[in-house]
């Protein structure tokens, strides 16, 4: 009798404990490692937050059922590749790439079997991240936008507000491998609305007021800087720079527009992360990088700042005024 009871009491305790352990694997936490070439100083950038917003929406709520593993590298790309291989010792479920080619180099070099997904990166086929864009093969997807034909149209508006301009430069960072073979296709886009392009450098602090230097040295009449993490980091006295010298710039990036710079012309990045976690979602609940195509941005943002536009003596045209999505008084 002891033991028929000792038996119903385990079947007993086995239907109670059950749903304990089913609910203990529904709880399980997945690790979102991510690796961001910004300081950890200024932390998650505004378009970060609709990432996870989105990711709460797909069900992966922090705190709850997801959680983030940071590595920054603080503005310096030389760090990249310990922190991504840091990250992939570390065993988290995904690796994201946050906004840098060098970045999702650096996790590609670090991990073949980790998922990656990269956000923002232009030219993906061209640096060897994906073999193309439908059938991206591997541990590695993402989200980007064409780099070419952005910087393309940042030439184009630049020369609608400086009819004048036939001589203009693009300053990038020459140690961004996204730019190289990218700049021979905008220097041919120059020449169809008979704009002569030049290159210009910044890869230190010491490039920046340099690069104005040479820009009037070449007889320049207007900047197109390109997006980039160390351009990013030097804004202030990039825009000083450019009002000093009275220079019209078309920027890659808001936030050098935001600093009193002219006009910037780039991809929704809000766009672009929330892409990214619905392919973050996929890949937790089963799905293989190698099967998710890389998603590309269908959205544009020009910002206009109109005070720095009559400070220069400019007039912006109304076409490209009607076509501002924020405009700066």
């Amino acid at each position: 009798m002891i033991g028929r009871r000792s038996f119903v009491g385990s079947l007993l305790l086995g239907a109670i404990t059950a749903p304990r352990g089913v609910a203990a694997q529904a709880r399980k936490v997945s690790q979102i490692g991510v690796l961001s070439p910004f300081s950890s100083a200024a932390g998650a950038a505004p378009s970060f937050h609709v990432f996870r917003d989105r990711l709460r929406e797909l069900g992966y709520i922090e705190g709850e059922n997801v959680a983030f593993e940071y590595r920054w590298a603080e503005g310096n790309y030389e760090r990249l590749p310990a922190l991504a291989a840091e990250l992939a010792r570390s065993k988290v479920d995904v690796v994201l790439s946050a906004w840098s080619t060098p970045a999702a180099l650096a996790a590609k070099r670090a991990t073949t079997t980790i998922p990656i997904v990269f956000i923002g990166v232009g030219d993906e086929v061209g640096v060897d991240l994906v073999p193309n864009l439908a059938r991206p093969g591997g541990n590695i997807t993402g989200s980007t936008f064409l780099s070419e034909e952005t910087v393309g149209k940042q030439l184009q508006l630049l020369k609608e507000v400086v009819p004048r301009a036939s001589r203009v430069a693009t300053v990038s960072n020459p140690a961004n491998p996204v730019y190289g073979p990218m700049l021979q296709g905008i220097e041919a886009m120059g020449r169809a609305i008979d704009v002569q392009v030049v290159r210009l450098g910044v890869q230190g602090p010491a490039d920046v007021e340099a690069t104005f230097d040479s820009a009037r040295r070449e007889r320049v009449e207007g900047l197109v800087v390109l997006r980039d993490l160390v351009l990013i980091t030097y804004r202030e006295r990039l825009v000083a720079l450019a009002a000093k010298h009275r220079m019209p710039v078309m920027y890659g990036m808001r936030e050098l527009v935001d600093a009193g710079g002219l006009m910037s012309f780039e991809p929704s990045l809000p766009e672009l992360h929330r892409r990214a976690a619905d392919l973050v979602a996929k890949i937790l609940k089963g799905a293989k990088p190698a099967a998710l195509p890389v998603e590309q941005s269908s959205r544009f943002e020009l910002v206009i700042n109109l005070k720095t536009a009559r400070a220069l003596g400019l007039t912006i045209p109304p076409p490209v005024l009607l076509r501002a999505d924020h405009v700066i008084e």
